[in-house]
């Protein structure tokens, strides 16, 4: 009679999910892009969230969620006030909520789900893409884990929590401050207007189950070395107890071909406890093919852990032979190189909103799509502008070939910005609690991000937003990773510290004076707006650095901006500049293209035209090598 009521519940647990799901729609936002008519419960970014540490074996737990809101220290509600649709953030008409929240409230989940048979003898891993800010997880009524930061993934093992039969049931809360606290946060804010836009709070990246073994692979760490034709693999494994022999086994692969044979490190036995186990191997890349934006060529590498001769664990991932450094031209200047040549990077603001799943965009398909449009378009590079994007941002600027500068989020208060290009160093003090959460979650954001070849410059500091310690924080950048660029403060305030001065100027274009010390680049110029009626998210009030009636007067602007550039290249050795921006958000009608996406805002080939122009005119000095 017991196993017959508990199928009598699964039973009906299943069909009111069914029926929820044929329910359930996107709230009516302002604006709405084309792909939000594709977004369902069932088809909820349904991709593998981790391009570069892939299992075969997982579980979405992306889809409807029950959802409260209540005050901050109010305990866990007996009754949820509807459905979510994760992982979008509350905020958004995509989470079927679209509702704000304060700074004294607290955002509760919870969803149930059935372990597969096959899991029983695994270890099982809890994954958020990332969750904004701070937030508790409890399995079955069992607290898991806490974790606070709004842009790095985290993980619980949460394999003791489980029922071996029947529904386990998950619940998050979570508490978002927004501007109210330290914590990084970009450019979202409780009360949205010009430059500040609507927060995300929450869930917004995906949730996954994942079955491992006793002993697997928590991570890699890949370093390409093109000077030596080499790359560093660095796996991270967890080793359980036991007598057996442990391997760990790398394979590089061009496609299906097998370039390098099959390299194996023998693990010390761990006979009394579970240890964590890390090994750099260095391999050889004969003739390497080299990753660009005009041919991003990729590796696969396959990595497993072997007890006793069985494969007990196996993911793969990807990498590219690629070198991002400086050297100096015929004048004396430093420029950028790709790759030991020198290469101008020219590329938009991106600042990662969507209008209607704010923080997520709607699909895979259309984060993609805003990376096709600005490589067809001309750009070789993207700002990203103080956001970090779930991992397939990154995956996709990978395979097409997009050069990512990443800047860390901005929080706090902003210090003030001195002088006309923020050329005095001022900065302000943090509290203590504040800057080791803002180191916190800089070093995870090089961590998690550090493998992927696009990314060739971190950005710490925006404008003297949050700017503290600047000498120092742009150091421990450095240290954290070695072999890209660090642009110290986009905009100011300058310290005499990074590989960067970096100048900012609307609508420009215009080149910082000279220094000797670091390359050159124009951070942020342009901005030229455009409002076009049906693709705004407000009818009136909308804002641009510089404003237009029609799309040629917008067209013959950029191309005019983009004619002021040629010389800076030149005879200011500018190495980047940095146009303002991909699409329009929200208030700010100063995109490339509508906030929805639906229209590029210019003379689509007369921009690609301008743009491939600076590529070769005027052409830069000789280099002499340092």
């Amino acid at each position: 009679m017991k196993a017959l009521a508990l199928i009598s519940t699964l039973l009906l647990s299943v069909v009111a999910g069914v029926r929820a799901a044929e329910d359930w729609k996107p709230a009516q936002g302002r604006l709405m892009t084309r792909w939000a008519k594709d977004v369902s419960p069932k088809n909820a970014h349904p991709e593998y969230p981790r391009p570069q540490l892939v299992r075969k074996d997982w579980l979405n737990l992306n889809g409807l969620w029950d959802y409260a809101i209540t005050d901050k220290d109010a305990p866990q509600p007996q009754q949820f006030d509807g459905k979510i649709l994760v992982p979008f953030p509350v905020q958004s008409a995509l989470s079927g909520v679209m509702t704000n929240m304060s700074e004294n409230q607290r955002l509760w989940y919870t969803r149930k789900f059935q372990m597969p048979a096959k899991w029983r003898a695994k270890r099982v891993l809890l994954h958020f893409g990332a969750v904004d800010w701070d937030a508790a997880v409890w399995v079955n009524g069992r607290e898991v884990g806490k974790h606070q930061g709004g842009y790095d993934g985290f993980t619980f093992d949460i394999t003791e929590a489980l029922k071996a039969k029947g529904e386990n049931e998950i619940v998050v809360n979570v508490w978002d401050p927004t501007d109210a606290g330290p914590q990084p946060r970009g450019k979202q804010v409780r009360k949205p207007g010009g430059i500040w836009y609507t927060p995300t709070s929450g869930i917004w990246q995906t949730v996954w189950l994942e079955p491992v073994a006793t002993s697997y692979i928590r991570r890699v760490k890949i370093t390409p070395m093109l000077d030596i034709s080499s790359v560093d693999l660095e796996p991270e494994c967890v080793v359980s107890p036991g007598g057996e022999t442990t391997l760990v086994r790398i394979q590089v692969f061009d496609g299906k071909k097998l370039v390098v044979g099959t390299n194996t490190s023998i693990l010390e036995n761990a006979n009394l406890s579970t240890v964590n186990w890390r090994q750099k191997t260095s391999i050889h890349i004969p003739e390497p093919k080299i990753w660009s934006p005009e041919s991003p060529a990729l590796y696969d590498a396959r990595i497993a852990v072997l007890r006793s001769g069985r494969v007990v664990d196996e993911i793969t991932s990807y990498f590219a032979m690629r070198k991002i450094s400086m050297a100096r031209d015929g004048q004396g200047r430093l420029r950028i190189q790709l790759n030991n040549k020198p290469y101008f990077m020219l590329g938009p603001l991106d600042q990662g909103f969507w209008p209607d799943g704010l923080y997520t965009a709607p699909t895979d398909e259309a984060l993609r799509y805003d990376i096709e449009v600005l490589r067809k378009l001309g750009f070789n590079m993207a700002r990203k502008h103080v956001k970090v994007e779930p991992d397939r941002w990154y995956y996709w600027c990978d395979k097409l070939g997009l050069l990512v500068w990443q800047d860390m989020p901005s929080g706090d208060q902003s210090a003030e910005w001195h002088g006309p290009s923020g050329v005095d160093g001022k900065e302000m003090t943090r509290t203590p609690e504040s800057a080791t959460i803002y180191e916190r979650e800089l070093r995870a954001l090089i961590d998690g991000r550090y493998n992927h070849p696009c990314i060739v410059t971190w950005v710490p500091f925006n404008e003297g937003w949050g700017q503290f310690d600047t000498v120092r924080i742009l150091n421990l950048v450095k240290q954290f990773d070695w072999t890209r660029l660090v642009d110290g403060a986009s905009g100011g305030n300058h310290f005499p510290a990074g590989d960067i001065l970096d100048h900012h100027q609307y609508p420009g274009p215009g080149a910082p004076a000279p220094v000797t010390d670091r390359a050159m680049v124009l951070g942020e110029f342009g901005g030229l707006g455009l409002p076009i009626s049906g693709h705004t998210w407000q009818e009136e009030k909308n804002w641009g650095y510089r404003s237009f009636k029609t799309r040629e007067e917008l067209t013959d602007a950029y191309v005019g901006l983009t004619r002021k550039l040629h010389p800076l290249i030149g005879s200011s050795g500018l190495s980047a500049a940095v146009y303002t921006q991909t699409t329009d958000v929200e208030a700010e009608v100063n995109g490339l293209m509508t906030y929805d996406r639906a229209l590029i805002k210019m003379d689509a080939d007369r921009i690609t035209a301008a743009n491939r122009k600076l590529y070769t005119s005027p052409p830069p000095p000789p280099v002499v090598k340092q």
